[in-house]
């Protein structure tokens, strides 16, 4: 069984996440958290007895029976159930503060699959509790005695969620006093998150696909260049002629983009053009690096990100750590209990168009970053927050490779890089990241779920970069 994958169980709701899979999945969470395995940090996180799981679900049409068979398994499983109904997945993860929660939902993924993401405490399941819980699944743990079977209750924690996003920003940039943004909401959960929070901050706010309908009528629920083009025109053609654009009543300062859950944030400049992903979390780990108090202030992403976010954060005093994609949790976590004199601490985590504000909380929050940013946008405009970020050519492409070559081939790839390329450090935590004296960097990776080794470079020569890299790959996966 191979249930989990970097972002909780995905799949289609006819072969994959049906409601016998959330009720099994359910029940085993319950069993896990009642009585945690021994290898695992499982049990209730706050307090002692039943424990509690926060139940809510994005705008997916499949939602409230998945929702309802999720329900049954975790009841009959004898835990208290706290139904929240439709959630931005960050609220959710809000909501889990002190106790369990499931989101039910795909993320950006089409309308036809649904998803299961499991939290504790406001942070996601780590490999161990998901092992936990993938291997009860597979026992098929029977019900609890009838006795001990649990009802459900209603809670509603949006407007709490949303009015502590609104608090945590203000500490950042200037008042936004009518700040024009528009937001495309994707007709997912961003729709009742971020266009709240950014009038609450003073804004003006259009939106786009502003309703939530889980039939994503608007546009795809993941938000590309191509889904979000009539964000992108929308924010041009209101901007032509504009001196201000988004000051005075006229045009807007930014646009912004959600997926499905609203954990996922695009940026759209004043010119509708897509601001890079690497670029805006550059920028927001400069923000948290400056204000952070910690004398060895630490930022936390993954392998694929680019060079220029060392750059910015080791301007502002900082350091950066990475870890392998999905695991930012395990990445702060792993910061925390190695930093032993006080003086090291996380100050942000993200990987690209991801964003996990560490202060504020341990989760993936495209609602919070919106808020984020739009609060420094309007204390020094978007273009001068990107100003001192070098945006080099970006290029990202996937090599054919069998999955029982992988193995092989990878550990290849760790000599007959370095050869090619013998002036670069080379890491080879996850993948092989070979770095260049002129913060040009590559990274070579296998897929975890498609038959490719994928290859991220960034650099003035890209294209000579990877294609030598590339033909280094294709070397090793014939040989391996």
């Amino acid at each position: 069984m191979d249930l989990f994958g970097t972002a909780g169980i995905r799949g289609g709701v006819d072969d994959r996440v049906t409601p016998d899979l959330a009720l099994a999945v359910g029940r085993a969470v319950a069993a896990e958290i009642r009585e945690p395995s021994v290898e695992t940090t499982g049990g209730t996180p706050a307090s002692e007895g039943t424990p509690e799981v926060v139940v809510a679900r994005d705008g997916r049409v499949t939602g409230p029976a998945i929702a309802a068979a999720m329900e049954a398994g975790l009841s009959s499983g004898g835990v208290r159930v706290r139904r929240a109904g439709q959630l931005p997945t960050p609220g959710l993860a809000y909501a889990s503060r002190g106790r369990y929660g499931v989101a039910l939902t795909a993320s950006h993924n089409p309308p036809a699959d649904n998803g299961i993401k499991l939290f504790r405490d406001g942070t996601e399941f780590g490999d161990d509790l998901e092992a936990a819980v993938e291997e009860r699944v597979a026992d098929d743990p029977e019900p609890m005695p009838w006795d001990e079977w649990t009802g459900s209750t209603r809670i509603d924690p949006l407007d709490g969620y949303l009015d502590a996003v609104v608090a945590y920003a203000e500490d950042f940039g200037a008042d936004l006093d009518g700040l024009r943004v528009a937001v495309d909401c994707g007709n997912g959960m961003a729709a009742p998150a971020t266009p709240t929070v950014l009038r609450e901050l003073g804004a003006t706010v259009v939106t786009l696909n502003g309703n939530v309908d889980g039939h994503f009528p608007g546009r795809g629920s993941k938000p590309t260049p191509e889904t979000l083009r009539d964000l992108r025109a929308f924010v041009a053609d209101a901007n032509e002629g504009v001196d201000e654009p988004g000051r005075g009543g006229d045009g807007f300062a930014f646009g912004i983009g959600h997926d499905g859950d609203a954990d996922r944030i695009v940026v759209i400049d004043a010119d509708g053009e897509v601001v890079h992903e690497d670029t805006v979390l550059a920028v927001l780990a400069e923000a948290y690096t400056r204000r952070s108090d910690a004398a060895d202030p630490v930022v936390v992403t993954t392998p694929n990100a680019s060079g220029r976010i060392d750059e910015r954060v080791t301007a502002a005093g900082g350091r950066v750590e990475r870890v392998r994609l999905g695991a930012l949790h395990e990445g702060i976590a792993a910061v925390r209990a190695e930093a032993d004199d006080g003086g090291t601490d996380v100050a942000f985590a993200a990987e690209p168009w991801k964003h996990v504000h560490v202060p504020f909380g341990g989760w993936i929050d495209g609602v919070c970053s919106a808020a984020v940013i739009a609060r420094l946008v309007a204390a020094e405009g978007l273009g001068a927050l990107r100003d001192p970020v070098t945006e080099r050519p970006y290029r990202k492409v996937s090599i054919d490779c069998p999955d029982d070559r992988k193995e092989a081939a990878m550990a290849r790839l760790e000599t007959a890089l370095q050869e090619a390329f013998p002036d670069a450090s080379v890491d080879t935590d996850h993948g092989v990241r070979l770095g260049f004296p002129d913060a040009s960097w590559t990274l070579v990776r296998p897929s975890g779920t498609e038959a490719y080794v994928r290859v991220y470079a960034e650099s003035d020569a890209v294209d000579d970069l990877v294609a030598t890299v590339r033909s280094v790959v294709e070397a090793a996966i014939a040989d391996a």
